[in-house]
């Protein structure tokens, strides 16, 4: 694929009308509020780390092994307590949300500045190529490999250790990010190639500790990590984008709103509300729940639990192995006097 990317121009996306009074408020950030949702994630990650680590050499291995699988799939969802960080919407001040989203990259081995350079161009040139390669329709999801990349997942290990090596080294090697490195200022590479760094030295220092130690299962439930019981992860992100158009100017038909059970929607940082999230990013993720209740009579029909959501996701890509230019059209709800033209953010 082509990563050149085009000479930009601004799109002028549809956003389902609100009031500046409405606006303002859903845009309030708290600090109480960011601390119960970042607060009680670190918590659920913690007693799920606890029971884990203590359940070695106390408990028969197939509870041990569940312990470690239900400690990982919630670690799973750290990406999205980092996202959300980094679009500085949960905290009230700047200082614990850049301290969070780099302790939350850390231990989901991501680099905050390569992602907030990929990220930033998303939100502005959502699922227009190749101003935005970070999400590209149609996805390939295949079920094949499922057990292997999404139960244990010894590959990604060696994937992202190797993009790591290699952007500490100052050569990222996917093409998208060599795009966004070479535009990117002198500065602004250094932070990657530090970060990257950063990660290496500080994950082979818990292993080397642990090792002295004799703490063999510590890295398993912190460094490794990310690379086991991606499952549930995997059912909630892949439903963002997937098998919806590009080139459009509407979020209502690139992104996609799932209602989903209150733990999940908190474990997945409420993230469900994609559609809502891309429409006003500003909005942190606890009033997420909030715009959607707002602009509900103006998005099409939102699936209800994963179950529904796969079931539909399932038919489209169905569809696109029959027919690779099939994209989903969501129906859209008629107009209303009120909703005729989008507002400024």
């Amino acid at each position: 694929m082509n990563s050149e990317r085009l000479a930009q121009q601004k799109i002028a996306w549809y956003r389902c009308p609100v009031t500046r009074q409405q606006l303002q408020a859903l845009n309030e950030r708290s600090e109480i509020k960011g601390s119960l949702q970042t607060g009680g994630f670190l918590a659920l990650l913690t007693l799920t780390c606890a029971a884990a680590l203590y359940s070695v050499g106390r408990f028969p291995w197939l509870l041990v092994v569940l312990l470690f699988f239900i400690h990982g799939t919630c670690w799973r969802f750290l990406l999205h307590g980092f996202h959300e960080l980094l679009h500085g919407a949960v905290f009230k001040t700047k200082s614990p949300n850049l301290f969070f989203a780099r302790f939350f990259a850390f231990f989901t081995w991501m680099n905050p500045y390569q992602f907030w350079a990929s990220h930033t161009e998303h939100h502005k040139y959502t699922l227009h190529p190749p101003d935005d390669l970070e999400v590209v329709v149609p996805v390939s999801l295949k079920l094949d490999n499922f057990f292997l990349r999404y139960f244990i997942d010894p590959l990604g290990l060696v994937i992202v250790l190797y993009r790591t090596v290699m952007m500490a080294c100052g050569k990222p090697i996917r093409p998208w990010d060599k795009t966004l490195f070479a535009h990117a200022e002198i500065a602004e590479r250094r932070r990657w190639v530090n970060w990257s760094r950063f990660l290496l030295v500080g994950h082979a220092a818990i292993v080397m500790v642990s090792a002295a130690m004799r703490w063999w299962f510590v890295p398993v439930a912190t460094t490794f990590t990310p690379f086991y019981a991606g499952w549930l992860c995997y059912f909630c992100n892949n439903l963002q984008h997937a098998g919806l158009q590009d080139n459009v100017d509407d979020f209502r038909l690139c992104c996609r709103t799932v209602t989903l059970n209150p733990f999940l929607g908190f474990v997945y940082w409420h993230m469900n509300y994609h559609t809502e999230h891309h429409m006003y990013a500003a909005v942190p993720c606890y009033n997420l729940a909030k715009l959607h209740r707002l602009i509900k009579s103006e998005l099409p029909p939102c699936p209800d639990g994963l179950f529904q959501a796969w079931k539909q996701l399932a038919m489209i890509l169905k569809r696109q192995k029959l027919d690779p230019t099939y994209r989903y059209v969501p129906k859209l709800p008629t107009p209303s006097s009120s909703s005729s033209a989008s507002i400024p953010t």
